[in-house]
């Protein structure tokens, strides 16, 4: 009697075991649906070429996923969704590309032969649409022939979308985590796993209690690229960020915000805000600590990106001031300042110079303000010069057709690429840019110095590593702001716009830039010292080096 008791006990346990194995958690059958509704859209042939309303089929499949209790059954309402969209043929035209080179960082469709998730009727039916996935135009991305990186206007939803339906928000998750998966070149270098992206914000998208709750769940999904391209902006954040700013420009140094200049100097004057005070922190908060509670809402490629982009945060907010420590003259200060809308600034962008010739004959260019139709005669001017000093702390015209030729002898490489593969999404390959430049039997022999910082991004980052191809040239500065490559933008569900960086910018060797930034020389970071007392200390560093 006791075998047969101890008999039951342990085949009650064992039975137990294998069905809590088998058992799914809600969040596992999101997850699980989300990932393989995106895989459909873009390789089932009826899917992708737009026979079905493919966001609808989403939030109709959701009850019977839901009800799903083990893998099996949750496989088996999957497998009955795939079939009835209609017989896979034989691709012919489907065959591994052999005249490319691939990146292979990004690509894992893996997860389809996932054995803890579906049963091995669904995995094999995964695997022959992989095999003979979709080959023609798709109904929701066509090819940006010129850059290579994807255009998404075609994926418009007829859904009338209404944030407060708990299916719509998560449609609103999955559209965009799914648009990444495919077709983001730089997926690879998240600092959150993707698929854990996925796993962590379903629950945030679900549980949203207001609308403003629910914008805050995209901001974070869109943080999480760690893409300074990528954006997100509405007038509900704008409120909760706060629309008050104070008078004051400054740079995050030494989790300090250092004053580096004024919107209005009547109103600075008025708060006794200069140049070089040191606020470390505002209403009690220190500024490392608002940017560590608030990371999750900062995007940017790298840290110096997100205390760029926190310039409208940090110091925002609705009240008419704030209590700030700062640091004034060696002393610690406790007091109020005030905040304004920025219109009440009145706030003219400086004029600067867009070139000037220096002492010994070195030339400076401010290539954000040179034109296009000005550059004949600036390198007229700059032929005579030992060395041009070519500033990129800014954002520049198109001027670098012309400029580069004039510097260098023979037409360079300046960089690879990496461009999605239409006809297996998700895989990128290797592709040469056309080398810039022309024979020039007299190029400039001087020497060549660039600057950069947190005020280089995409295109001057692609100037910069243009510039680099020139031997005799060194670039000064700190990190840039890590974002290159061709802007690909959408719309997300409700209607709002964003974007993240379409292809893969790399240095011709293969290093990469996006995160990183561009190369640096020799690295300058501003003092407080240097900014309290007026000194481009980069600027200074390259008319030394220019000078020996």
């Amino acid at each position: 009697m006791t075998r047969i008791i101890l008999f039951f006990t342990i085949f009650s346990l064992v039975t137990s075991s294998l069905f809590s194995q088998n058992e799914l958690s809600e969040n596992d059958k999101l997850y699980t649906v989300s990932k393989v509704w995106g895989f459909l859209k873009y390789y089932h042939p009826q899917v992708a070429k737009g026979d079905l309303n493919w966001d609808n089929e989403f939030i109709r499949i959701l009850p019977s996923v839901k009800h799903a209790k083990s893998k099996n059954e949750l496989s088996d309402v999957l497998l009955t969704w795939i079939n009835s969209q209609g017989k896979i043929k034989n691709c012919n035209s489907c065959k591994p590309k052999n005249n490319v080179t691939y990146f292979n960082d990004n690509f894992d469709l893996s997860w389809t032969q996932d054995s803890t998730l579906f049963n091995n009727d669904l995995s094999e039916k995964l695997k022959a649409i992989e095999t003979n996935r979709f080959q023609g135009k798709s109904q929701y991305f066509s090819i940006n022939k010129k850059g290579g990186n994807i255009n998404l206007e075609k994926d418009i939803s007829t859904l009338d979308f209404d944030w407060q339906n708990e299916s719509h928000r998560l449609l609103t998750l999955v559209k965009y985590w799914n648009t990444i998966e495919y077709f983001f070149p730089y997926k690879y270098q998240t600092d959150l796993n993707w698929n854990e992206v996925l796993i962590q914000m379903i629950p945030t998208f679900l549980n949203s209690k207001n609308e403003l709750d629910y914008h805050l769940a995209i901001l974070e999904l869109i943080v999480n690229l760690n893409d300074s391209h990528a954006w997100f902006k509405t007038d509900l954040l704008d409120d909760y960020f706060g629309k008050k700013f104070i008078p004051a420009k400054y740079q995050i140094i030494n989790n300090s915000a250092i004053i580096t200049g004024c919107y209005n100097d009547s109103l600075a004057k008025l708060n006794n805000l200069k140049i070089g005070d040191e606020i470390i922190s505002i209403d009690g908060i220190t500024i490392e600590q608002y940017l560590e509670e608030n990371n999750k809402y900062l995007k940017g490629s790298n840290k110096p990106a997100k205390a760029a982009y926190a310039f409208d945060k940090i110091f925002n907010g609705s009240t008419d001031s704030i209590e700030i420590e700062i640091i004034k003259q060696n002393k610690l200060f406790t007091k109020k300042i005030g905040r304004y809308a920025f219109e009440d600034f009145n706030y003219k962008r400086p004029k600067r110079e867009k070139w000037k010739i220096l002492e010994n004959k070195i030339g400076y260019v401010n290539l954000g303000n040179i034109e296009v139709d000005e550059v004949e005669f600036l390198l007229d001017a700059l032929r005579a010069t030992k060395s041009i000093i070519f500033d990129l702390r800014n954002y520049p015209k198109f001027s670098m057709y012309k400029i580069i030729p004039f510097l260098n002898g023979t037409p360079k490489e300046l960089n690879k690429i990496i461009v999605p593969d239409y006809t297996y999404p998700g895989k990128f390959f290797w592709k040469d840019t056309e080398p810039l430049g022309k024979k020039n039997k007299k190029p400039y022999q001087g020497k060549i110095f660039i600057l950069v910082d947190s005020n280089t991004i995409s295109y001057a980052e692609w100037y910069a590593m243009a510039l680099q191809s020139n031997e005799n040239s060194t670039t000064i500065g700190n990190q840039t702001l890590g974002a290159d490559g061709n802007v690909s933008p959408f719309t997300i569900l409700g209607g709002f716009k964003t974007g993240f960086s379409g292809i893969g910018v790399f240095y011709p060797d293969k290093t990469e830039t996006q995160r990183l930034g561009v190369k640096i020389d020799l690295e300058v970071i501003p003092t407080v010292e240097g900014i309290k007392n007026g000194r481009d200390e980069i600027l200074e560093k390259a008319i030394e080096l220019a000078n020996e």
